[in-house]
């Protein structure tokens, strides 16, 4: 393990990360230089961007995909981008109202309904995107897939209306809040880039106790999420434990009790 991963990737990641900055390899410039000449970077960006990045990566060497991948024959593969997602992007990020037209499963649909959009979301269970947003009438939180809204529409809210319903949304994600405190064993410090990655899609702090030489991740998260982010725990196994949350706790100690369990039966019918 190399000492220095600690330091490269996590504190230089984050202080870059504190001041808006990114770092991109060499690499990852030719990828992107190719994949520009897909059909589908039309829809993903606007036209002044796309100049843009095709201008900045002229000098870039092409990434050479047919030398190194071999493609596979597959079945119809769904599209991770979608065409609303831009729009949809710049609405939740200027804090404007939205009319959907969402088609139902068994037939029908709901007309102009009006609400505020206030998160993205991508399903890697089912493949696509879904919009979690709060509808003013009724006043509720909802998650909508993108394939079925029928039609988006840039909708007004007065200050009044706009500063209601902004109001009760904070309060009902904070409702749904959960959070977890998540220590990393100490003898898996040098995996700490690792085990930070591995929670990357949440809303988390890390700090470090430089008297015990513990590091600590503060996650925050939807109730809704409780089970991936269980997984994500699992999946870590010796080098972490739940020290906060005592959800997470107890899911742990249940799932440590029915391994044991299975142990132990194994053993005596041997």
């Amino acid at each position: 393990m190399n000492p220095f991963e600690k330091i490269f990737n996590y504190q230089i990641m984050s202080r870059l990360d504190e001041t808006g900055s990114f770092a991109v390899s060499s690499q990852e410039r030719s990828w992107l230089k190719t994949m520009l000449r897909h059909e589908a970077a039309a829809g993903a960006f606007t036209q002044e961007t796309l100049s843009k990045l095709e201008r900045l990566l002229t000098d870039e060497e092409d990434f050479r995909v047919k030398d190194i991948i071999m493609e596979k024959g597959r079945g119809e593969e769904r599209q991770v981008y979608h065409p609303m997602l831009r729009k949809l992007r710049r609405l939740i990020v200027q804090g404007k109202g939205v009319k959907i037209s969402v088609a139902l499963k068994h037939g029908g649909s709901h007309q102009q309904q009006a609400g505020i959009p206030c998160k993205l979301e991508y399903s890697m269970v089912k493949r696509e995107w879904y919009l979690l947003w709060y509808g003013t009438r009724p006043h509720a939180l909802r998650s909508t897939p993108l394939r079925s809204i029928e039609s988006l529409e840039e909708y007004e809210l007065s200050p009044q209306q706009s500063a209601s319903a902004k109001a009760r949304l904070a309060e009902v994600l904070e409702k749904r809040m959960r959070t977890a405190v998540i220590e990393v064993v100490r003898a898996y410090n040098s995996e700490l880039s690792r085990i930070v990655s591995a929670f990357s899609c949440f809303d988390k702090t890390v700090s470090f106790d430089d008297n015990t030489g513990v590091y600590r991740l503060r996650v925050k998260h939807l109730a809704d999420e409780s089970e991936f982010l269980l997984l994500k725990i699992r999946f870590l196994g010796l080098r972490v434990r739940v020290v906060e949350g005592d959800y997470f706790i107890r899911r742990m100690m249940e799932t440590t009790s029915k391994a044991l369990m299975r142990y132990q039966a194994d053993n005596e019918e041997e």
